[in-house]
């Protein structure tokens, strides 16, 4: 049986902040499974990696023995949450909301235990709420203590506009708590302010105020910005088996141990003994090796992370082709110049984009690099292209 210490260790582990320890600590002594939340709202149809630094953590209290309430807000979806935004956020449109929902549940059950999860959407107590209870629900917080936080702080100093629509997502996240009863609610640290709002409406409705437990947020592939599909630094846990073992096999040696701490499930002790290794001398790229497999292996399974592994071995380091390569065949009266073969093909997602990777290296025909941007390609011509490590396509050429 885990101890109160030993809980708090893994509880603790990785994480940013707890606010209030004390009190969780007592939470946990008394014994009594604990009401865990978390929110996510379905703004994009798929989860990636950065997400599940929370679901992570999720699956770790409920191993714990506690009740895990994972609330896809639907609700909050359509009001766009302006968290870390310096223009308003657009709301998703009521379709927009369910069709990203319905992938969520299948989704997060790659992660945690299906039987012992609770999912919620929260339009089912703010759509009861009505106009009447809105209006008693924004007058718990004032626009003084709003500007508080950061970001909106910095718009109005800045001069940007703020929607009124947009001051009700940390009241609505936190009136969520409240009609969860929940006794810990996760977020990212750029969530806290609302977390905290959370707390003090669960005081004003006489509930026992929430725990927060902040996550750091993860980078994506490029290291510097916060994991997203719109900046194309991400790697989602429905890509194929191949594509995410390659992104993870990018990954720089400094940011892997970031991920490992994140997202590996190894305990403490094994990822201290994976970095004193390394510190001994063993080569970094055999730990990210374990460490992507163990990721592939999660999503999809064990036979296709060695999969994974061995078409990375021999197409990266024995310049083999994919065995999935993709063949594709354009029209053209006189041929084409390579922007627009890459462009249409699908290797790049613009002519601008082509041009960028060429400028960096990143283009191949046949294992050749391209350096010229303005290079033709002819008719009849038959050739294998790569773009980066991981794109290939045998392109055709007919008039």
């Amino acid at each position: 049986m885990t101890t109160t210490q030993e809980a708090l260790i893994q509880i603790k582990y990785g994480a940013d902040e707890i606010l209030l320890e004390e009190e969780l600590k007592t939470r946990l002594e008394n014994g009594k499974p604990l009401r865990i939340k978390a929110g996510f709202d379905p703004t994009a149809p798929d989860l990636h990696l950065g997400h599940t630094v929370l679901i992570n953590k999720l699956r770790q209290f409920q191993q714990l023995g506690h009740e895990i309430l994972f609330l896809i807000g639907d609700f909050t979806g359509m009001i766009g949450d302006p968290t870390g935004k310096n223009v308003t956020r657009q709301p998703l449109s009521t379709e927009q909301v369910e069709e990203n929902a319905k992938t969520y549940k299948e989704q997060v059950f790659k992660i945690l235990d299906p039987d012992k999860t609770q999912v919620c959407f929260n339009s089912t107590w703010m759509n009861e709420l009505g106009s009447r209870g809105m209006i008693k629900l924004a007058a718990q917080h004032t626009v003084a203590r709003m500007l508080e936080r950061d970001d909106f702080h910095k718009r109005y100093t800045g001069g940007q506009p703020i929607a009124i629509h947009e001051f009700l997502y940390p009241l609505v996240q936190g009136y969520d708590s409240v009609a969860m009863k929940s006794d810990v609610e996760l977020g990212g640290t750029d969530q806290k302010f609302n977390l905290l709002v959370g707390r003090e409406l669960q005081k004003h409705y006489g509930q026992r105020p929430q725990v927060v437990l902040t996550m750091p947020i993860l980078e994506g592939l490029d290291g510097v910005q916060k994991m997203s599909k719109s900046l194309n630094n991400y790697i989602g846990i429905n890509e194929p088996a191949n594509e995410m073992f390659g992104k993870l096999m990018s990954v720089s040696d400094e940011l892997m141990w970031r991920y490992i701490d994140l997202l590996s499930f190894k305990t403490p002790a094994e990822i201290q003994q994976w970095k004193q290794s390394a510190q001994e001398g063993a080569n970094p790229r055999d730990i990210k090796v374990a460490f992507a497999q163990e990721i592939v292996e999660r999503f999809h399974n064990h036979a296709a992370a060695i999969h994974a592994h061995e078409e990375f071995v021999s197409r990266f380091k024995q310049n083999q082709l994919p065995e999935d390569l993709a063949e594709i065949t354009l029209t053209a009266q006189e041929g084409l110049g390579i922007a627009a073969l890459l462009t249409e093909s699908g290797l790049t997602k613009s002519n601008s984009d082509a041009f960028r990777m060429i400028k960096q290296g990143a283009v191949k025909i046949d294992g050749e690099k391209v350096s010229d941007r303005d290079l033709q390609i002819p008719v009849d011509s038959n050739s294998v292209y790569q773009v980066g490590k991981r794109q290939f396509s045998r392109v055709k050429v007919v008039a």
